[in-house]
């Protein structure tokens, strides 16, 4: 799909997620790829305890709002009874946070993927727990401060790698993606869609009150950390992971750390 062949129509609308929101774009754009035969599963994160007040939700598809760990267990169940049913047309997807696939939910993830059943799972990473006030996760990066590294103190490990988990697994489809390449996103939901199995996406996310930049630069700090090196764009085929995207220029990442007030501590520390 060309960028100029994106669907006008939002099946996502009157969210309250924060200005800038990288993970409101994310959830935008993987509707316009999916269309209305979609059905969501999404676990408690920002998308469901913020954009969603009951009785109402943003969504314009069937979505159920399901426990932190489960995300797993329910779209792998959803999928067994559409197939029951001999619905296969409809596209099941997990839209869950860092914490949620990383941390809480890897276990039931994990379970799903073997289980072999048709669906989507998305994880959007914006590097924290951020509706919860910023705490770190297994996908904070080195060098990032969060409230539970405060202080002259910043996270000291690396993220979690998930695409070499998932590709454990011998799942038929893996990519990694980023908000700011829209058509490259887009492109990989509707391939993921398209196979008969288990599927995995882990989006870059950026969060402007958690990551510390102006909200109107969320396009550019997710391109920065592609032409940084920091985040790649890849798909995993065949067992290989393939890169989709090579940056035309190559940032220094001090830039992107320097664009960011969670790096803060990182950079004075470096001296």
């Amino acid at each position: 799909m060309r960028l100029t062949e994106i669907p006008q129509e939002e099946l996502y609308q009157g969210s309250l997620g924060c200005s800038g929101c990288g993970s409101t774009l994310a959830v935008r754009l993987t509707l316009k790829a999916l269309g209305r035969r979609a059905i969501f599963v999404v676990p408690a994160a920002c998308i469901s305890t913020v954009s969603c007040y009951f009785p109402q939700t943003p969504f314009r598809v069937p979505m159920l709002v399901m426990a932190f760990a489960a995300t797993g267990a329910a779209i792998s169940g959803m999928s067994a009874a559409l197939k029951r049913q001999g619905k296969s047309d409809i596209t099941v997807v997990g839209f869950a946070g860092d914490g949620g696939t990383v941390d809480i939910g890897l276990q039931s993830l994990s379970c799903a993927l073997e289980g072999g059943r048709k669906f989507i799972y998305i994880c959007y990473d914006n590097e924290a727990y951020m509706n919860t006030g910023v705490q770190r996760s297994g996908a904070t990066p080195y060098g990032a401060t969060t409230a539970t590294t405060p202080g002259r103190h910043f996270e000291d490990k690396p993220k979690k790698d998930m695409m070499r988990i998932v590709a454990a697994h011998d799942i038929p489809y893996a990519a990694t993606a980023c908000v700011s390449y829209p058509q490259d996103y887009i492109d990989k939901v509707q391939r993921a869609a398209a196979i008969d199995g288990p599927t995995y996406i882990h989006v870059l996310c950026p969060c402007p009150p958690g990551w510390g930049y102006p909200t109107e630069r969320t396009i550019e700090i997710g391109r920065m950390a592609v032409e940084c090196g920091l985040w790649s764009l890849t798909e995993l085929r065949d067992g290989r992971f393939v890169p989709t995207h090579t940056p035309r220029r190559r940032r220094d990442p001090s830039q992107y750390y320097a664009a960011q007030a969670r790096f803060r501590e990182f950079r004075s520390g470096q001296g």
